[in-house]
């Protein structure tokens, strides 16, 4: 279960060993036995005997930004040592293999894109059809390009990949904007703050999503300020981003459908200056729609696994594989 305090003025304290949550005259309870993550998207109280149920129960305490990009979490301090493996991804930078393992990670975002593009095909018209078809050749094509970049460091090669990467990606998301039914219509992407409701809400999806990745990457031993196709910055988590790639098509897939199934309203957005912001009614029809998907089993690597588990499986994938190259 995922907690989500996206109501203002809201206290979060603890009674025994369960989170209550204060709003108003209203309380609920939740066993901090059921809980995995609390995130908190807007102004809120939060006890220190709560943060530290939380801390004890291993359960991740995030808070979001209202475009949904975490700001800040609480993580406990007894974290397993991750020197060794900090120290090979260090390494990776100047190596063929952090490369050969980047290509791998964008080209698995390629295909989660072409996916979700071929599910759309279902019950469509013809010229959308051709839409879709016409995108996913180009996509493809910019696939192919991106395997053939050789295996040499990073630095080498980043300026090429990246740029077949986001050809891939205009091309994609120009082909869901003329898909999206069309009082939705957008075109390509836009970002903090989205200049339409489609991308404010894609942003806010993606943020989820970084949380859950940066939080894999936290439990399986992995740095996640030490990345590589993605440069270090101060405070940039650039690991999480370079892995959070694999995953966004499902949050593509997610939010394309609660606007093609007109579940989305006008009124669950604001408007700001330059763009809009999704509001407390947008949130909660967000979050239940990914918290669904994340509980969904599907097939994967021949396994059938959790939305939600895929990312730490993959995590402690990699990081078992660094542990044992150079050995």
């Amino acid at each position: 279960m995922q907690l989500v305090i996206n109501s203002r003025g809201a206290y979060i304290s603890k009674v025994n060993d369960r989170f209550q949550i204060k709003i108003g005259n209203e309380k609920n309870e939740y066993s901090c036995k059921k809980v995995e993550r609390i995130l908190i998207t807007t102004s809120a109280m939060v006890s220190t005997d709560a943060l530290k149920l939380a801390m004890e129960n291993n359960i991740d305490v995030v808070f979001l930004e209202y475009n949904g990009q975490p700001f800040g979490r609480v993580w406990h301090s007894k974290l397993g040592s991750i020197s060794t493996i900090r120290r090979k991804q260090l390494k990776l930078v100047d190596m063929d293999l952090g490369t050969k393992m980047v290509k791998e990670w964008i080209c698995q975002k390629v295909d989660n894109q072409i996916k979700h593009l071929e599910k759309l095909k279902v019950n469509r018209k013809e010229d959308k059809i051709e839409v879709i078809e016409e995108a996913i050749s180009k996509m493809e094509e910019q696939r192919q390009q991106i395997l053939k970049v050789e295996d040499k460091p990073i630095d080498e090669v980043r300026n090429s990949i990246e740029g077949h990467e986001g050809t891939a990606g205009r091309v994609y998301f120009n082909a869901l904007g003329k898909l999206i039914p069309k009082q939705y219509e957008f075109s390509g992407r836009s970002k903090n703050p989205a200049k339409d409701m489609f991308n404010c809400m894609l942003n806010y999806a993606y943020g989820v999503l970084y949380s859950n990745v940066e939080k894999a990457c936290i439990i399986a031993g992995l740095d996640p300020y030490i990345g590589i196709i993605h440069t270090d910055n101060y405070n940039k988590t650039a690991l999480t981003f370079d892995i959070i790639e694999m995953y966004r098509g499902y949050m593509d897939e997610v939010v394309f459908k609660l606007f093609s199934k007109r579940k989305v309203k006008n009124e669950m957005f604001d408007d700001i200056q330059g763009g809009v912001w999704l509001n407390k009614e947008g949130k909660q029809l967000l979050i239940a729609a990914i918290n669904e998907r994340f509980a969904e089993r599907i097939k994967y690597k021949g396994r059938n696994i959790e939305l939600n588990n895929i990312i730490q499986y993959d995590c402690h994938s990699i990081a078992n594989y660094m542990s044992e190259f150079g050995n």
